[in-house]
Order: structure tokens, then sequence, then C-alpha cells
């Protein structure tokens, strides 16, 4: 048992839990909790830190898993939550090609996003594409990592099975969807009301920063600017919930028109 938070395998974990750029050498992240835990799949974990009451609760779930135990008090060390909940995992990096996305599907549907800074916002919006059946995300290095603990944990599970990229150029991505008959949308105040506008086809939406927005770059090389509507005084909607209420609109064109 690992008992001691001087361990270097301790060590490593922290270093995955606080640093991007470790996480990016090492081509891995971390996921704690049992509901988390259960849900990665089974070749991509890379080590499995457990205390003996984890173990013992879930005995039956863990036979013929490969494990090292840790005392409560590393646990509560590496833990990124209040209360730890006795299991933390390194999980192996695993990203599909634009052209795998691109190839996924007749009508693809992606979100774009540029520049989001808040961990949840970026969580909700990937389990959010999991329920609305978005064939993929894709971002730009400058967006939150979705390898950082809290996006991980408001994922719930769908950073597992919602396919995404980290795009070291979206213009490029844009034009390359572009050329495989994809339609891009951009939120704008001066664009047509989204529901009036036909996502049946490929599409992309353009989702940008919380506090300013997408930039003039990425607006301008959009096919389509659109918007929705507001009442009263509120400017604009979070996020995440622009997102959602783009996603779910696809959806119901696609399966009820």
């Amino acid at each position: 048992m690992i008992s001691s938070t001087s361990n270097a395998k301790v060590k490593n974990i922290m270093n995955l839990k606080k640093s991007a750029k470790a996480r990016k050498k090492e081509k891995c992240f971390l996921v704690e909790g049992p509901r988390m835990f259960f849900e990665i799949p089974k070749d991509r974990i890379e080590e499995c830190y457990l205390t003996e009451g984890f173990e013992d609760k879930y005995a039956e779930e863990l036979k013929g898993w490969h494990y090292e135990l840790i005392s409560e008090n590393v646990c509560k060390h590496l833990s990124d939550t209040k209360t730890p909940q006795g299991v933390i995992a390194v999980v192996r990096r695993t990203e599909p090609s634009i052209e795998e996305l691109l190839h996924k599907e007749k009508n693809p549907c992606f979100f774009l996003l540029e520049n989001l800074q808040d961990p949840g916002n970026l969580g909700t919006i990937v389990r959010t594409a999991e329920g609305a059946g978005v064939t993929g995300i894709i971002m730009n290095r400058e967006t939150v990592d979705i390898y950082n603990p809290k996006v991980i944990r408001s994922t719930m599970g769908a950073i597992f099975r919602v396919p995404f990229v980290i795009a070291d150029s979206l213009p490029e991505v844009i034009f390359q969807l572009k050329q495989n008959g994809v339609s891009v949308y951009a939120g704008h105040l001066k664009g047509d009301v989204f529901y009036k506008q036909d996502y049946r086809d490929g599409s992309a939406f353009l989702i940008g920063n919380e506090g300013n927005g997408l930039t003039d770059e990425i607006t301008a090389l959009a096919d389509h600017k659109i918007k929705i509507p507001m009442k009263g005084k509120v400017e604009s909607l979070n996020a995440a919930v622009s997102a959602t209420i783009l996603m779910y609109e696809t959806m119901r064109q696609r399966e009820f028109m």
C-alpha cells in the first residue's frame, strides 16, 4: 500500500492533476469517483489506485482488475474534491482526426468551440452533445483543457463517448468542413433567428468565449449568422445553454421533419 505523499507515483499523479502541460506530455489524465471510474473503457486505464474501503465496497465489480492500494490520507491528498471517493485512475488520452469525424456519418453535426474558459461550460457541452447525438466537438487550444479534472467530472462520463478534437487552427478546420459540404453557423446579434435555418444536412456551430463571444476572424468564416431571440433585458445566454438550444433544434429537425 502507498501511504506516503512523497511517493514518486503520488507526485506524478499530482502533476497530472495540476498541470495541463503534464497531461499533454504524458498523454494521460485523471478520473476519480466510482461513477466515472466504472465508465472508463478498460483498455485505456494506465494505472489505478484504490483505498481499502473502496476495494471492500466494490469487491465484486473489481474482480479481474489490476490496481494498487493507497491510504485514505494519500487519497485525500490526491483528490480534486472535498470528499474523496476512494478511487483515482490514470487514463490514456485518445483523440480521432478531423477526417475520421467527417466520415463517421452522412450528415454530421459538429460544435466548434473558440476560447471557452469555464470548465463547467465545457463539461456541460460535452455531456449534452451525447444526449443530442452530436457527431463531435472541435475546440481550439486556447479553450480550457478538456482534461482538466473539473471538466472531466462535469461530463458525467460522456467524455469517453463523445469524440472530440483539439485543433491547432480553427480557420483550417472550418475550411476543411466546408470542403466536405458542412455548413458553418455563427452566433451574431444581426443574424437570422436560429430556428428558421435548416440543419438537416452537415452542420457546424461556432460557440465563442463566455465574455467576448466569437472573434471577428472566426465569425467572418461562417456561411450563416444566426441568433437566439431574447425577451426582456437579457443580452446573451450562457455558452453551454446556447449550445444546448442549437443541439436540440438540430436533433428536432433531423428526427421530426
